[in-house]
This record gives structure tokens, C-alpha cells and sequence, in this order.
């Protein structure tokens, strides 16, 4: 029903990728995928051999689940391993062992699927740098083209936080993470990986086509409890109960916020998802969107100063020593209204 109320939103453009992601879609049916699929064949013109991807869980596949997604046309698998080391996994509080997220990856290669990112997670408390390089390499001899690493981050209002302040868990030092940061850059460059953003290593035809589109600032539609929508010049969100995602959907009640994005706004939003790849921050772009090179320039010198940014002809990009000071180089380069 979204699908068919929301169908304006993209003004007729063609759908490049498919995003099957948030919370847990593999517990989808064949049918029920199908089903969706079919809604936005009906409503847009789908781009041949798009991006379809489906997020998932290592012990949700089994090889018939997995033979039903190729069938079905999922031709991309996001696996939720996060670590090959069981006493990580345990700490994450996870429902898989290490052993199922080896065995579902070769079981998705057997299958026919060529197209794997998985994720892993540093920066663990007691995590040595011996571990992580033991998870890499598990990764590596794995084979698949792609994958995302993500530092832990302790939120507030979590189980988590509650202990680090109880003191029932230390944190890993700062020096030890950006080690292990290192760590991961050099070993994904020595296996032909390309850092293209800053959390994801892909080789060459492999980058995640439609986390690309959110990098580059083109359009995309959520559907979904929670899902966010962009179209340049707004920012929209779905009501994020389920209950009351459909109970609106069907009474026809507005269901879903909208912000206007500011100048200045559409430009802090281009200077932090750009300088995280490796195409950069364009000053071109810079002065004919937002009209903010002068601002963009006088903040950027310091950091190039530091060696962390580099130029060329016209676009900036973060060198690997930049790359640890992505957030705080974005921060000096935003505008506040």
C-alpha cells in the first residue's frame, strides 16, 4: 500500500537498487518477497541486473531459504557475522556461532550467490590485536568481495552503557581501535580491496551500488516502519511502531514527518557522506549547490595543513592518516544556521 501512495516521490526515475534491510527481512517468505517485487515492477521501471539485496542472519539461511532468494531474484546477501570468534558473538549477544556464519557463507557460494558483504566489528572490549587479524584472515579465506567494519560505539540508554558505568566492562583504549583501524586498512589494501568509504572495502565491481547512491547523494524511497526517504531537497521518516504504521496506512493518516532541508543543510549533508568515499568533496559542486566554497575553503586548510586532506585538481578526498578524523574534519566544515 505504500508502495502504490508513495509512488510519485521518484517522479518516474529508474530503480537502480533494492534494499531489503532494518531489523530482519530474511524472515520473509519466498512469496511475501515476490510479492513486493512485483508491487514496485508494477509501479517503477526496475533497471536491468539491478542491485537486489537482502539483509540476513547467519542462522536464518539454510540452502533451500537460499535457493528460494536466487529463485525469487536476490542477487546480493548482507550477512549479519560481525566476528568469527565465538566469545565476541556471545559478548554481541548474538543468536549464531562462528561456525554458522562460515558454513551460510559457503552454503550461499554453493548456491550460485557471488555477490557477499558481510560486517565486522572492532574495537571489543579485550579484543587484542592478534584477534582481529585472526577475524580478517577468517574473513579473507572466505573469498567474498566485500565487506563493512564498524568500530563499537556504547550508546546511551543501553545494557551496554550501564556496565561500562558500573565498571563491569572496560572499554578498549582509544590507541588500541585506531591500531586496529590501521590494522584493517593495510590487510584489506595486501588482499586487493578497495577502502572506497570509510566502514567498506570492496574489489573492483563489487561496492555496494545502492550504499553508493546514499554516499552520492541521489534520490531513494523508504517503505517501512522507521524507513527515511531523501529526494535533495527534503528528508522524510516513517512512525516507527508497526502497529501504528499500519493502523495510519489504512485509515489513511498521515504516517510519515517531512523536513525541508536548508542550503546549509543539503551542503553539511554533501561534505559528510562525500569526504568518506574516495570520489571526495568536489569544490565545483560546492559553489554551484550551495554557494559555500569560500566557507568550505577556509575550514578545509588546516586539515590539509596536517596532511590529513588531499587535493586534486578540484576535489578533496582524506588520506589514511585523515581517515581517523573523518567526523571531526566534517564538523569543522559544517555550517550551523
Amino acid at each position: 500500500m505504500e508502495l502504490e501512495l508513495r509512488q510519485s516521490y521518484l517522479k518516474n526515475k529508474t530503480i537502480e537498487t533494492i534494499y531489503f534491510g532494518g531489523g530482519t527481512p530474511s524472515i520473509l517468505s519466498k512469496s511475501e518477497i515476490k510479492s513486493i517485487l512485483d508491487s514496485i515492477s508494477n509501479i517503477y521501471k526496475i533497471k536491468e541486473n539491478a542491485e537486489i539485496t537482502l539483509e540476513c542472519n547467519p542462522d536464518d539461511l539454510t540452502k533451500n531459504k537460499l535457493i528460494a532468494l536466487k529463485e525469487v531474484g536476490i542477487n546480493r546477501l548482507s550477512i549479519g557475522v560481525q566476528s568469527f570468534v565465538d566469545a565476541d558473538l556471545k559478548f554481541m549477544n548474538r543468536s549464531h556461532n562462528a561456525t554458522q556464519s562460515e558454513s551460510c557463507i559457503q552454503m550461499a557460494q554453493q548456491v550460485g550467490f557471488n555477490n557477499i558483504t558481510i560486517d565486522l566489528i572492532y574495537g571489543l572490549p579485550n579484543q587484542s590485536l592478534a584477534d582481529w587479524k585472526k577475524n580478517l584472515n577468517k574473513m579473507f579465506a572466505l573469498d567474498i568481495p566485500h565487506f563493512s567494519s564498524y568500530a563499537l560505539t556504547i550508546e546511551e540508554k543501553t545494557v551496554l552503557k550501564h556496565l561500562v558505568e558500573q565498571k563491569k566492562i572496560i572499554p578498549l583504549k582509544d590507541e588500541i581501535v585506531i591500531e586496529q583501524f590501521n590494522i584493517l586498512m593495510e590487510l584489506a589494501q595486501q588482499k586487493g580491496f578497495v577502502h572506497y568509504e570509510i566502514s567498506n572495502f570492496g574489489k573492483a565491481g563489487f561496492y555496494s551500488k545502492h550504499n553508493t547512491s546514499y554516499w552520492k547523494n541521489k534520490h531513494y524511497l523508504g517503505v517501512g516502519p522507521s524507513a527515511h526517504s531523501f529526494n535533495g531537497n527534503s528528508r522524510s521518516w516513517n512512525v516507527s511502531s508497526n502497529k501504528q504504521y499500519i493502523q495510519k496506512i489504512k485509515k489513511g493518516e498521515d504516517y510519515f514527518e517531512t523536513e525541508k532541508l536548508s542550503i546549509s543543510q543539503q551542503y553539511n549533508e554533501y561534505v559528510f557522506t562525500s569526504l568518506r568515499t574516495i570520489w571526495g568533496a568536489n569544490l565545483e559542486i560546492i559553489k554551484e549547490r550551495f554557494g559555500k566554497q569560500i566557507h568550505f575553503l577556509k575550514e578545509i586548510k588546516k586539515w590539509e595543513r596536517k596532511k590529513n586532506i588531499k587535493k586534486c585538481k578540484n576535489t578533496y578526498t582524506l588520506t589514511k592518516s585523515g581517515k581517523i578524523f573523518a567526523d571531526a574534519i566534517a564538523s569543522d566544515l559544517f555550517i550551523v544556521d
